[in-house]
C-alpha cells in the first residue's frame, strides 16, 4: 500500500509504514488507520516498524486544517478523535505482532501518543518530545491518558500535562518509557533490526502476552488469572509451542512460525 501520506513497505515479514509529513492531515490519519488494520491481517506480516518521513516523528494534528474544522463546531472538528485518533491507537495496542517505533525527531502530542502504544521505541539521541495539547487549551487523546501514566507514573503524568514542557527522550527513559536511544542516522536501521529479530519469535505467543498486559490492569486477581488460563491454552495448541518444546528436550534452537 502506497499514499501520498503514508507507506508501507512490506520485506521480507517486517511492514515499515512511514507517516510522509509530520502534521497529520485528514487523508494522512485515515491512511494511517487503514494501513494499521491492514497489516494487522496479514499473515505474511509478523512484526511492524512506524515512523516518519522527515526530521520528526510525528507533532500531531494539522492546526491549520483543525481550524478550518472549527468553523463547523466542536463536534464536528473533534469527530477525528473517535474515527481516527483513537482507532489508530486502538491499533497498536491491540496488533497482535510488535511494534517498534522509530523516532527520528520531534514526537509530540498525538506523534507521543502514537509511540507510547508502539511496544518498544528507538529514539534519536536528544529527541523532543511532549503532550502539547493544554497548550491549545485541549485535553489528552490518542491514548495518552491509558499509555502516559502507565510509563511514567500518574504524578510525572500531570506534570508533563500541566505544565506542557518539552522533555528529551533521554528523559523520558529515565522515567520509564521503555526504548533506547542511537544516532539519527541510524533510528530506523535500528528499530526494522529489532523488528527482523521479533519477527522470528513466538509471534502468537506475543499477541497473547500483548493482549493480557493491555486488558489485565482492568481486570481483578481471579479475572486475570482466569484470562492468563485462557492464554495460555491458545499458546499451547501452536505448532510453535510444541515445536519448542521439542527442540529444548533436544537441545537445539527453536524455530518459530507464527502458528
Amino acid at each position: 500500500m502506497t499514499t501520498q501520506s503514508v507507506l508501507v513497505d512490506r520485506t521480507a515479514a517486517v511492514a515499515t509504514i512511514t507517516m510522509s509529513a509530520p502534521a497529520l492531515s485528514l487523508d494522512s490519519k485515515v491512511a494511517l488507520r487503514d494501513a494499521l488494520e491492514d497489516v494487522a491481517k496479514d499473515p505474511a506480516i509478523r512484526a511492524v516498524v512506524l515512523t516518519g518521513g522527515g526530521k520528526a516523528f510525528c507533532v500531531g494534528q494539522d492546526l491549520a486544517e483543525h481550524s478550518a474544522g472549527l468553523a463547523d463546531g466542536a463536534e464536528a472538528a473533534f469527530a477525528t478523535v473517535r474515527e481516527h485518533y483513537s482507532p489508530i491507537v486502538r491499533s497498536l495496542l491491540t496488533m497482535p505482532k510488535p511494534v517498534i517505533a522509530a523516532v527520528g525527531g520531534a514526537c509530540v502530542g498525538a506523534g507521543l501518543g502514537f509511540a507510547l502504544a508502539c511496544d518498544y521505541r528507538v529514539f534519536a539521541a536528544g529527541a523532543k518530545l511532549g503532550t502539547a495539547f493544554t497548550g491549545i487549551g485541549l485535553t489528552f487523546d490518542s491514548g495518552l491518558s491509558f499509555t502516559l501514566p502507565r510509563a511514567v507514573g500518574d504524578a510525572r503524568a500531570k506534570e508533563l500535562m500541566l505544565f506542557g514542557q518539552m522533555f528529551t527522550a533521554e528523559d523520558g527513559i529515565a522515567w520509564g518509557i521503555t526504548g533506547e536511544t542511537v544516532d539519527t542516522d541510524q533510528v530506523l536501521e535500528r528499530a526494522v533490526a529489532l523488528a527482523r529479530q521479533l519477527a522470528q519469535g513466538p509471534t502468537v505467543a506475543f499477541a497473547e502476552s500483548k493482549r493480557l498486559i493491555v486488558e489485565g490492569s482492568g481486570l481483578g486477581l481471579d479475572a486475570a488469572l482466569e484470562a492468563e488460563a485462557g492464554a495460555q491454552t491458545r499458546c499451547g495448541e501452536t505448532a510453535d509451542h510444541g515445536g519448542a518444546v521439542s527442540a529444548f528436550l533436544g537441545r537445539e534452537k527453536p524455530t518459530f512460525t507464527g502458528r
